[in-house]
């Protein structure tokens, strides 16, 4: 059964086409610093927006009806499984990454949510052997149902604890079978909305504890991908434990986990903690914390997660030149962590949607690449750092001065020079590689 009829396998057409439906800059085999472009994008579908996001709002239901809607719980489940690997052919896409609750319902007990998620996992299988498409990272939605209203392994209920427990080990069962490259940590409501009725430093430990239990379990099992929280700062909850890298970092290395551990970044929730994309991504490479991405962007004029296609080539182009300066991504990649709008409402629309974001990041790639080959930016820094190389600067970065010294140095010093920033003329330079 094809579900997408009216769509062809997308093709790279080049920058001249007006081909809606072709890549324009996205050339899967060009050659680009040394390996083939899609090695370097790695670009992954996101299951749950792409095939079980209905386009609800904070103010609106659904408005994205697709095929498979009316039919029963795991008819509908296995179509969307069917679906799913279709697309991913026609936009030549590799890899997907799903939550345990995107591929299967929970039915009306654990032991039938498990049973559903072993059925659906045995097609998802079938379909991976098939096409040779691949899991770049699994996860478990412990944020959608009820019972997750005060967090998972952050809750005041030991019993949601075990639950969430119990959801972890069954999602990294599902993902070391299907061979993922990655597991991911994303706590939707790890937070709280007021500290009047929270014991922080419990709800820190549990958080803790339940990541370690999980390398733990990874380590009995054999499971040996890479491990990665997504911080978040806000939305739903006032405040999440996972706020941005920093914080995160901060929580690692308290319960022992930092060598366990790396990031999967997303733009939307950068933009949420009140930083940049390039921000966050260059934290996590200085502290080789790098691992993954979420591609997507949000709306500065909203305050929450819309996690929209990204289409924005300056942050695309700063993104991708972090990534390549981090050397790469290696069990990591771009999953497309983002939806249609609402309005948006036929299945056309999901193709257009990924070949804007697939475009957009091959572009960024190019411009990245290029600006690294020329060391644009790093010839500029490293002549703007140049005093620490020698004399004073030289036996600070080396740790070989005291404060009396340095008293002493600076109380010889007739004036001090210093020089301009050219932020104006490194912007147009960027722009003029991006143009």
């Amino acid at each position: 059964m094809e579900f997408f009829k009216e769509i062809s396998k997308i093709k790279y057409e080049g920058e001249k086409s007006n081909n809606l439906l072709s890549f324009r800059h996205y050339n899967p085999e060009e050659i680009i610093l040394g390996k083939p472009m899609k090695e370097h994008l790695r670009f992954a579908m996101s299951y749950w927006h792409t095939l079980t996001g209905g386009g609800n709002d904070p103010f609106g239901d659904a408005t994205l009806i697709r095929e498979w809607d009316s039919l029963e719980p795991m008819e509908k489940v296995k179509m969307r499984v069917k679906a799913g690997f279709e697309f991913m052919e026609k936009l030549g896409i590799e890899y997907f990454c799903f939550h345990d609750k995107d591929i299967a319902p929970e039915g009306n007990s654990l032991s039938e949510y498990f049973k559903n998620l072993n059925e659906i996992v045995d097609l998802i299988e079938a379909e991976m052997k098939r096409t040779g498409i691949k899991l770049l990272w699994g996860t478990s939605n412990m944020f959608s149902n009820p019972r997750f209203v005060h967090g998972a392994g952050t809750s005041c209920n030991a019993d949601v604890f075990a639950w969430a427990g119990a959801q972890v080990k069954n999602a990294l069962d599902i993902t070391k079978r299907l061979n993922g490259e990655g597991y991911v940590f994303w706590g939707g409501r790890e937070g709280y909305d007021t500290l009047l009725n929270t014991d922080m430093k419990l709800e820190l430990d549990n958080l803790g504890r339940l990541l370690q239990l999980a390398v733990e379990y990874a380590e009995k099992i054999g499971f040996t991908g890479q491990f990665y929280i997504e911080p978040k700062p806000k939305e739903p909850t006032k405040n999440q434990y996972d706020f941005d890298v920093a914080t995160v970092m901060n929580f690692l290395k308290t319960y022992n986990l930092e060598d366990k551990f790396k990031m999967n970044i997303e733009a939307n929730h950068a933009t949420l903690a009140g930083h940049t994309f390039q921000h966050e991504l260059r934290m996590a490479r200085i502290n080789n914390m790098f691992g993954s991405v979420d591609a997507n962007r949000g709306d500065l004029l909203l305050g929450w997660d819309t996690d929209q296609f990204p289409t924005e080539i300056y942050d695309a182009t700063l993104a991708m030149y972090e990534v390549l300066m981090a050397g790469g991504f290696t069990t990591g990649g771009l999953n497309f962590d983002a939806k249609v709008r609402r309005a948006s409402m036929d299945n056309i629309d999901l193709f257009h949607a990924y070949i804007g974001g697939m475009d957009t990041f091959a572009k960024g790639l190019k411009v990245a690449a290029k600006l690294i080959e020329d060391r644009v930016f790093e010839d500029f820094i490293e002549k703007r750092y140049e005093s620490y190389r020698s004399g004073i600067g030289k036996k600070i970065v080396e740790k070989k001065v005291t404060l009396e010294e340095l008293s002493e140095y600076a109380l010889g010093l007739k004036e001090i020079k210093n020089s301009s920033g050219r932020q104006e003329m490194l912007e147009n330079i960027l722009n003029n590689y991006i143009y």
